[in-house]
């Protein structure tokens, strides 16, 4: 396989979802849902909204997850991966989680749609979640096994050009290794 670098895979800022960090979560969901259906060069749909501030800096981003754990806030109080390593079972904090944390926040989806705030919610990018754009697939390969990350954002000088999804990372791998003659 020739040498592959992350920029040759990435999607660029103009053609995935982009949101203001003012923006409300129901914005953001449009924005998700329009970015998906003018997106033709993957099979895969976009999973994630990148968010910007006022300066169009990207500034963080907002998964699935990140939308649905918005509708209830008390998902942002209690840390069910510190509870496990506390030794509590999994089905104690399921059963917590169950009746504690998720207290029927479909009941009044539209309202709590129309107020949330994107920046309360969004995720603000760590060190280990950037990558330049020069870099070698192998690299972000790399990269994206240690840090379990589905996605990195791919940097130019200082500035986010992109993002390079697992989805479009696996795909070309897996198109390489069916074109192997074994």
């Amino acid at each position: 396989m020739k040498t592959v670098q992350v920029k040759d895979v990435m999607v660029t800022l103009e053609d995935y979802a982009t949101v203001s960090e003012d923006a409300t979560l129901d914005e953001a969901v449009m924005a998700l849902e329009k970015a998906q259906e003018q997106y033709e060069k993957s099979q895969y749909l976009h999973r994630a909204i990148l968010v910007y501030d006022n300066k169009n800096k990207i500034v963080g981003k907002i998964s699935q997850l990140d939308i649905l754990m918005a509708l209830e806030p008390n998902y942002r109080i209690v840390d069910l991966e510190k509870l496990s390593r506390f030794g509590y079972s999994l089905d104690y904090i399921q059963s917590f989680a169950k009746t504690a944390l998720w207290d029927k926040p479909l009941r009044d989806i539209c309202r709590k749609a129309a107020t949330l705030i994107v920046k309360d919610f969004m995720h603000t990018p760590k060190q280990g979640e950037f990558i330049k754009e020069d870099a070698s697939l192998d690299e972000a390969i790399h990269q994206l096994i240690v840090g379990k990350q589905s996605s990195l954002l791919v940097t130019r000088n200082q500035d986010i050009v992109g993002i390079l999804r697992l989805t479009d990372v696996y795909a070309l791998v897996s198109k390489n290794i069916k074109a192997c003659k074994i």
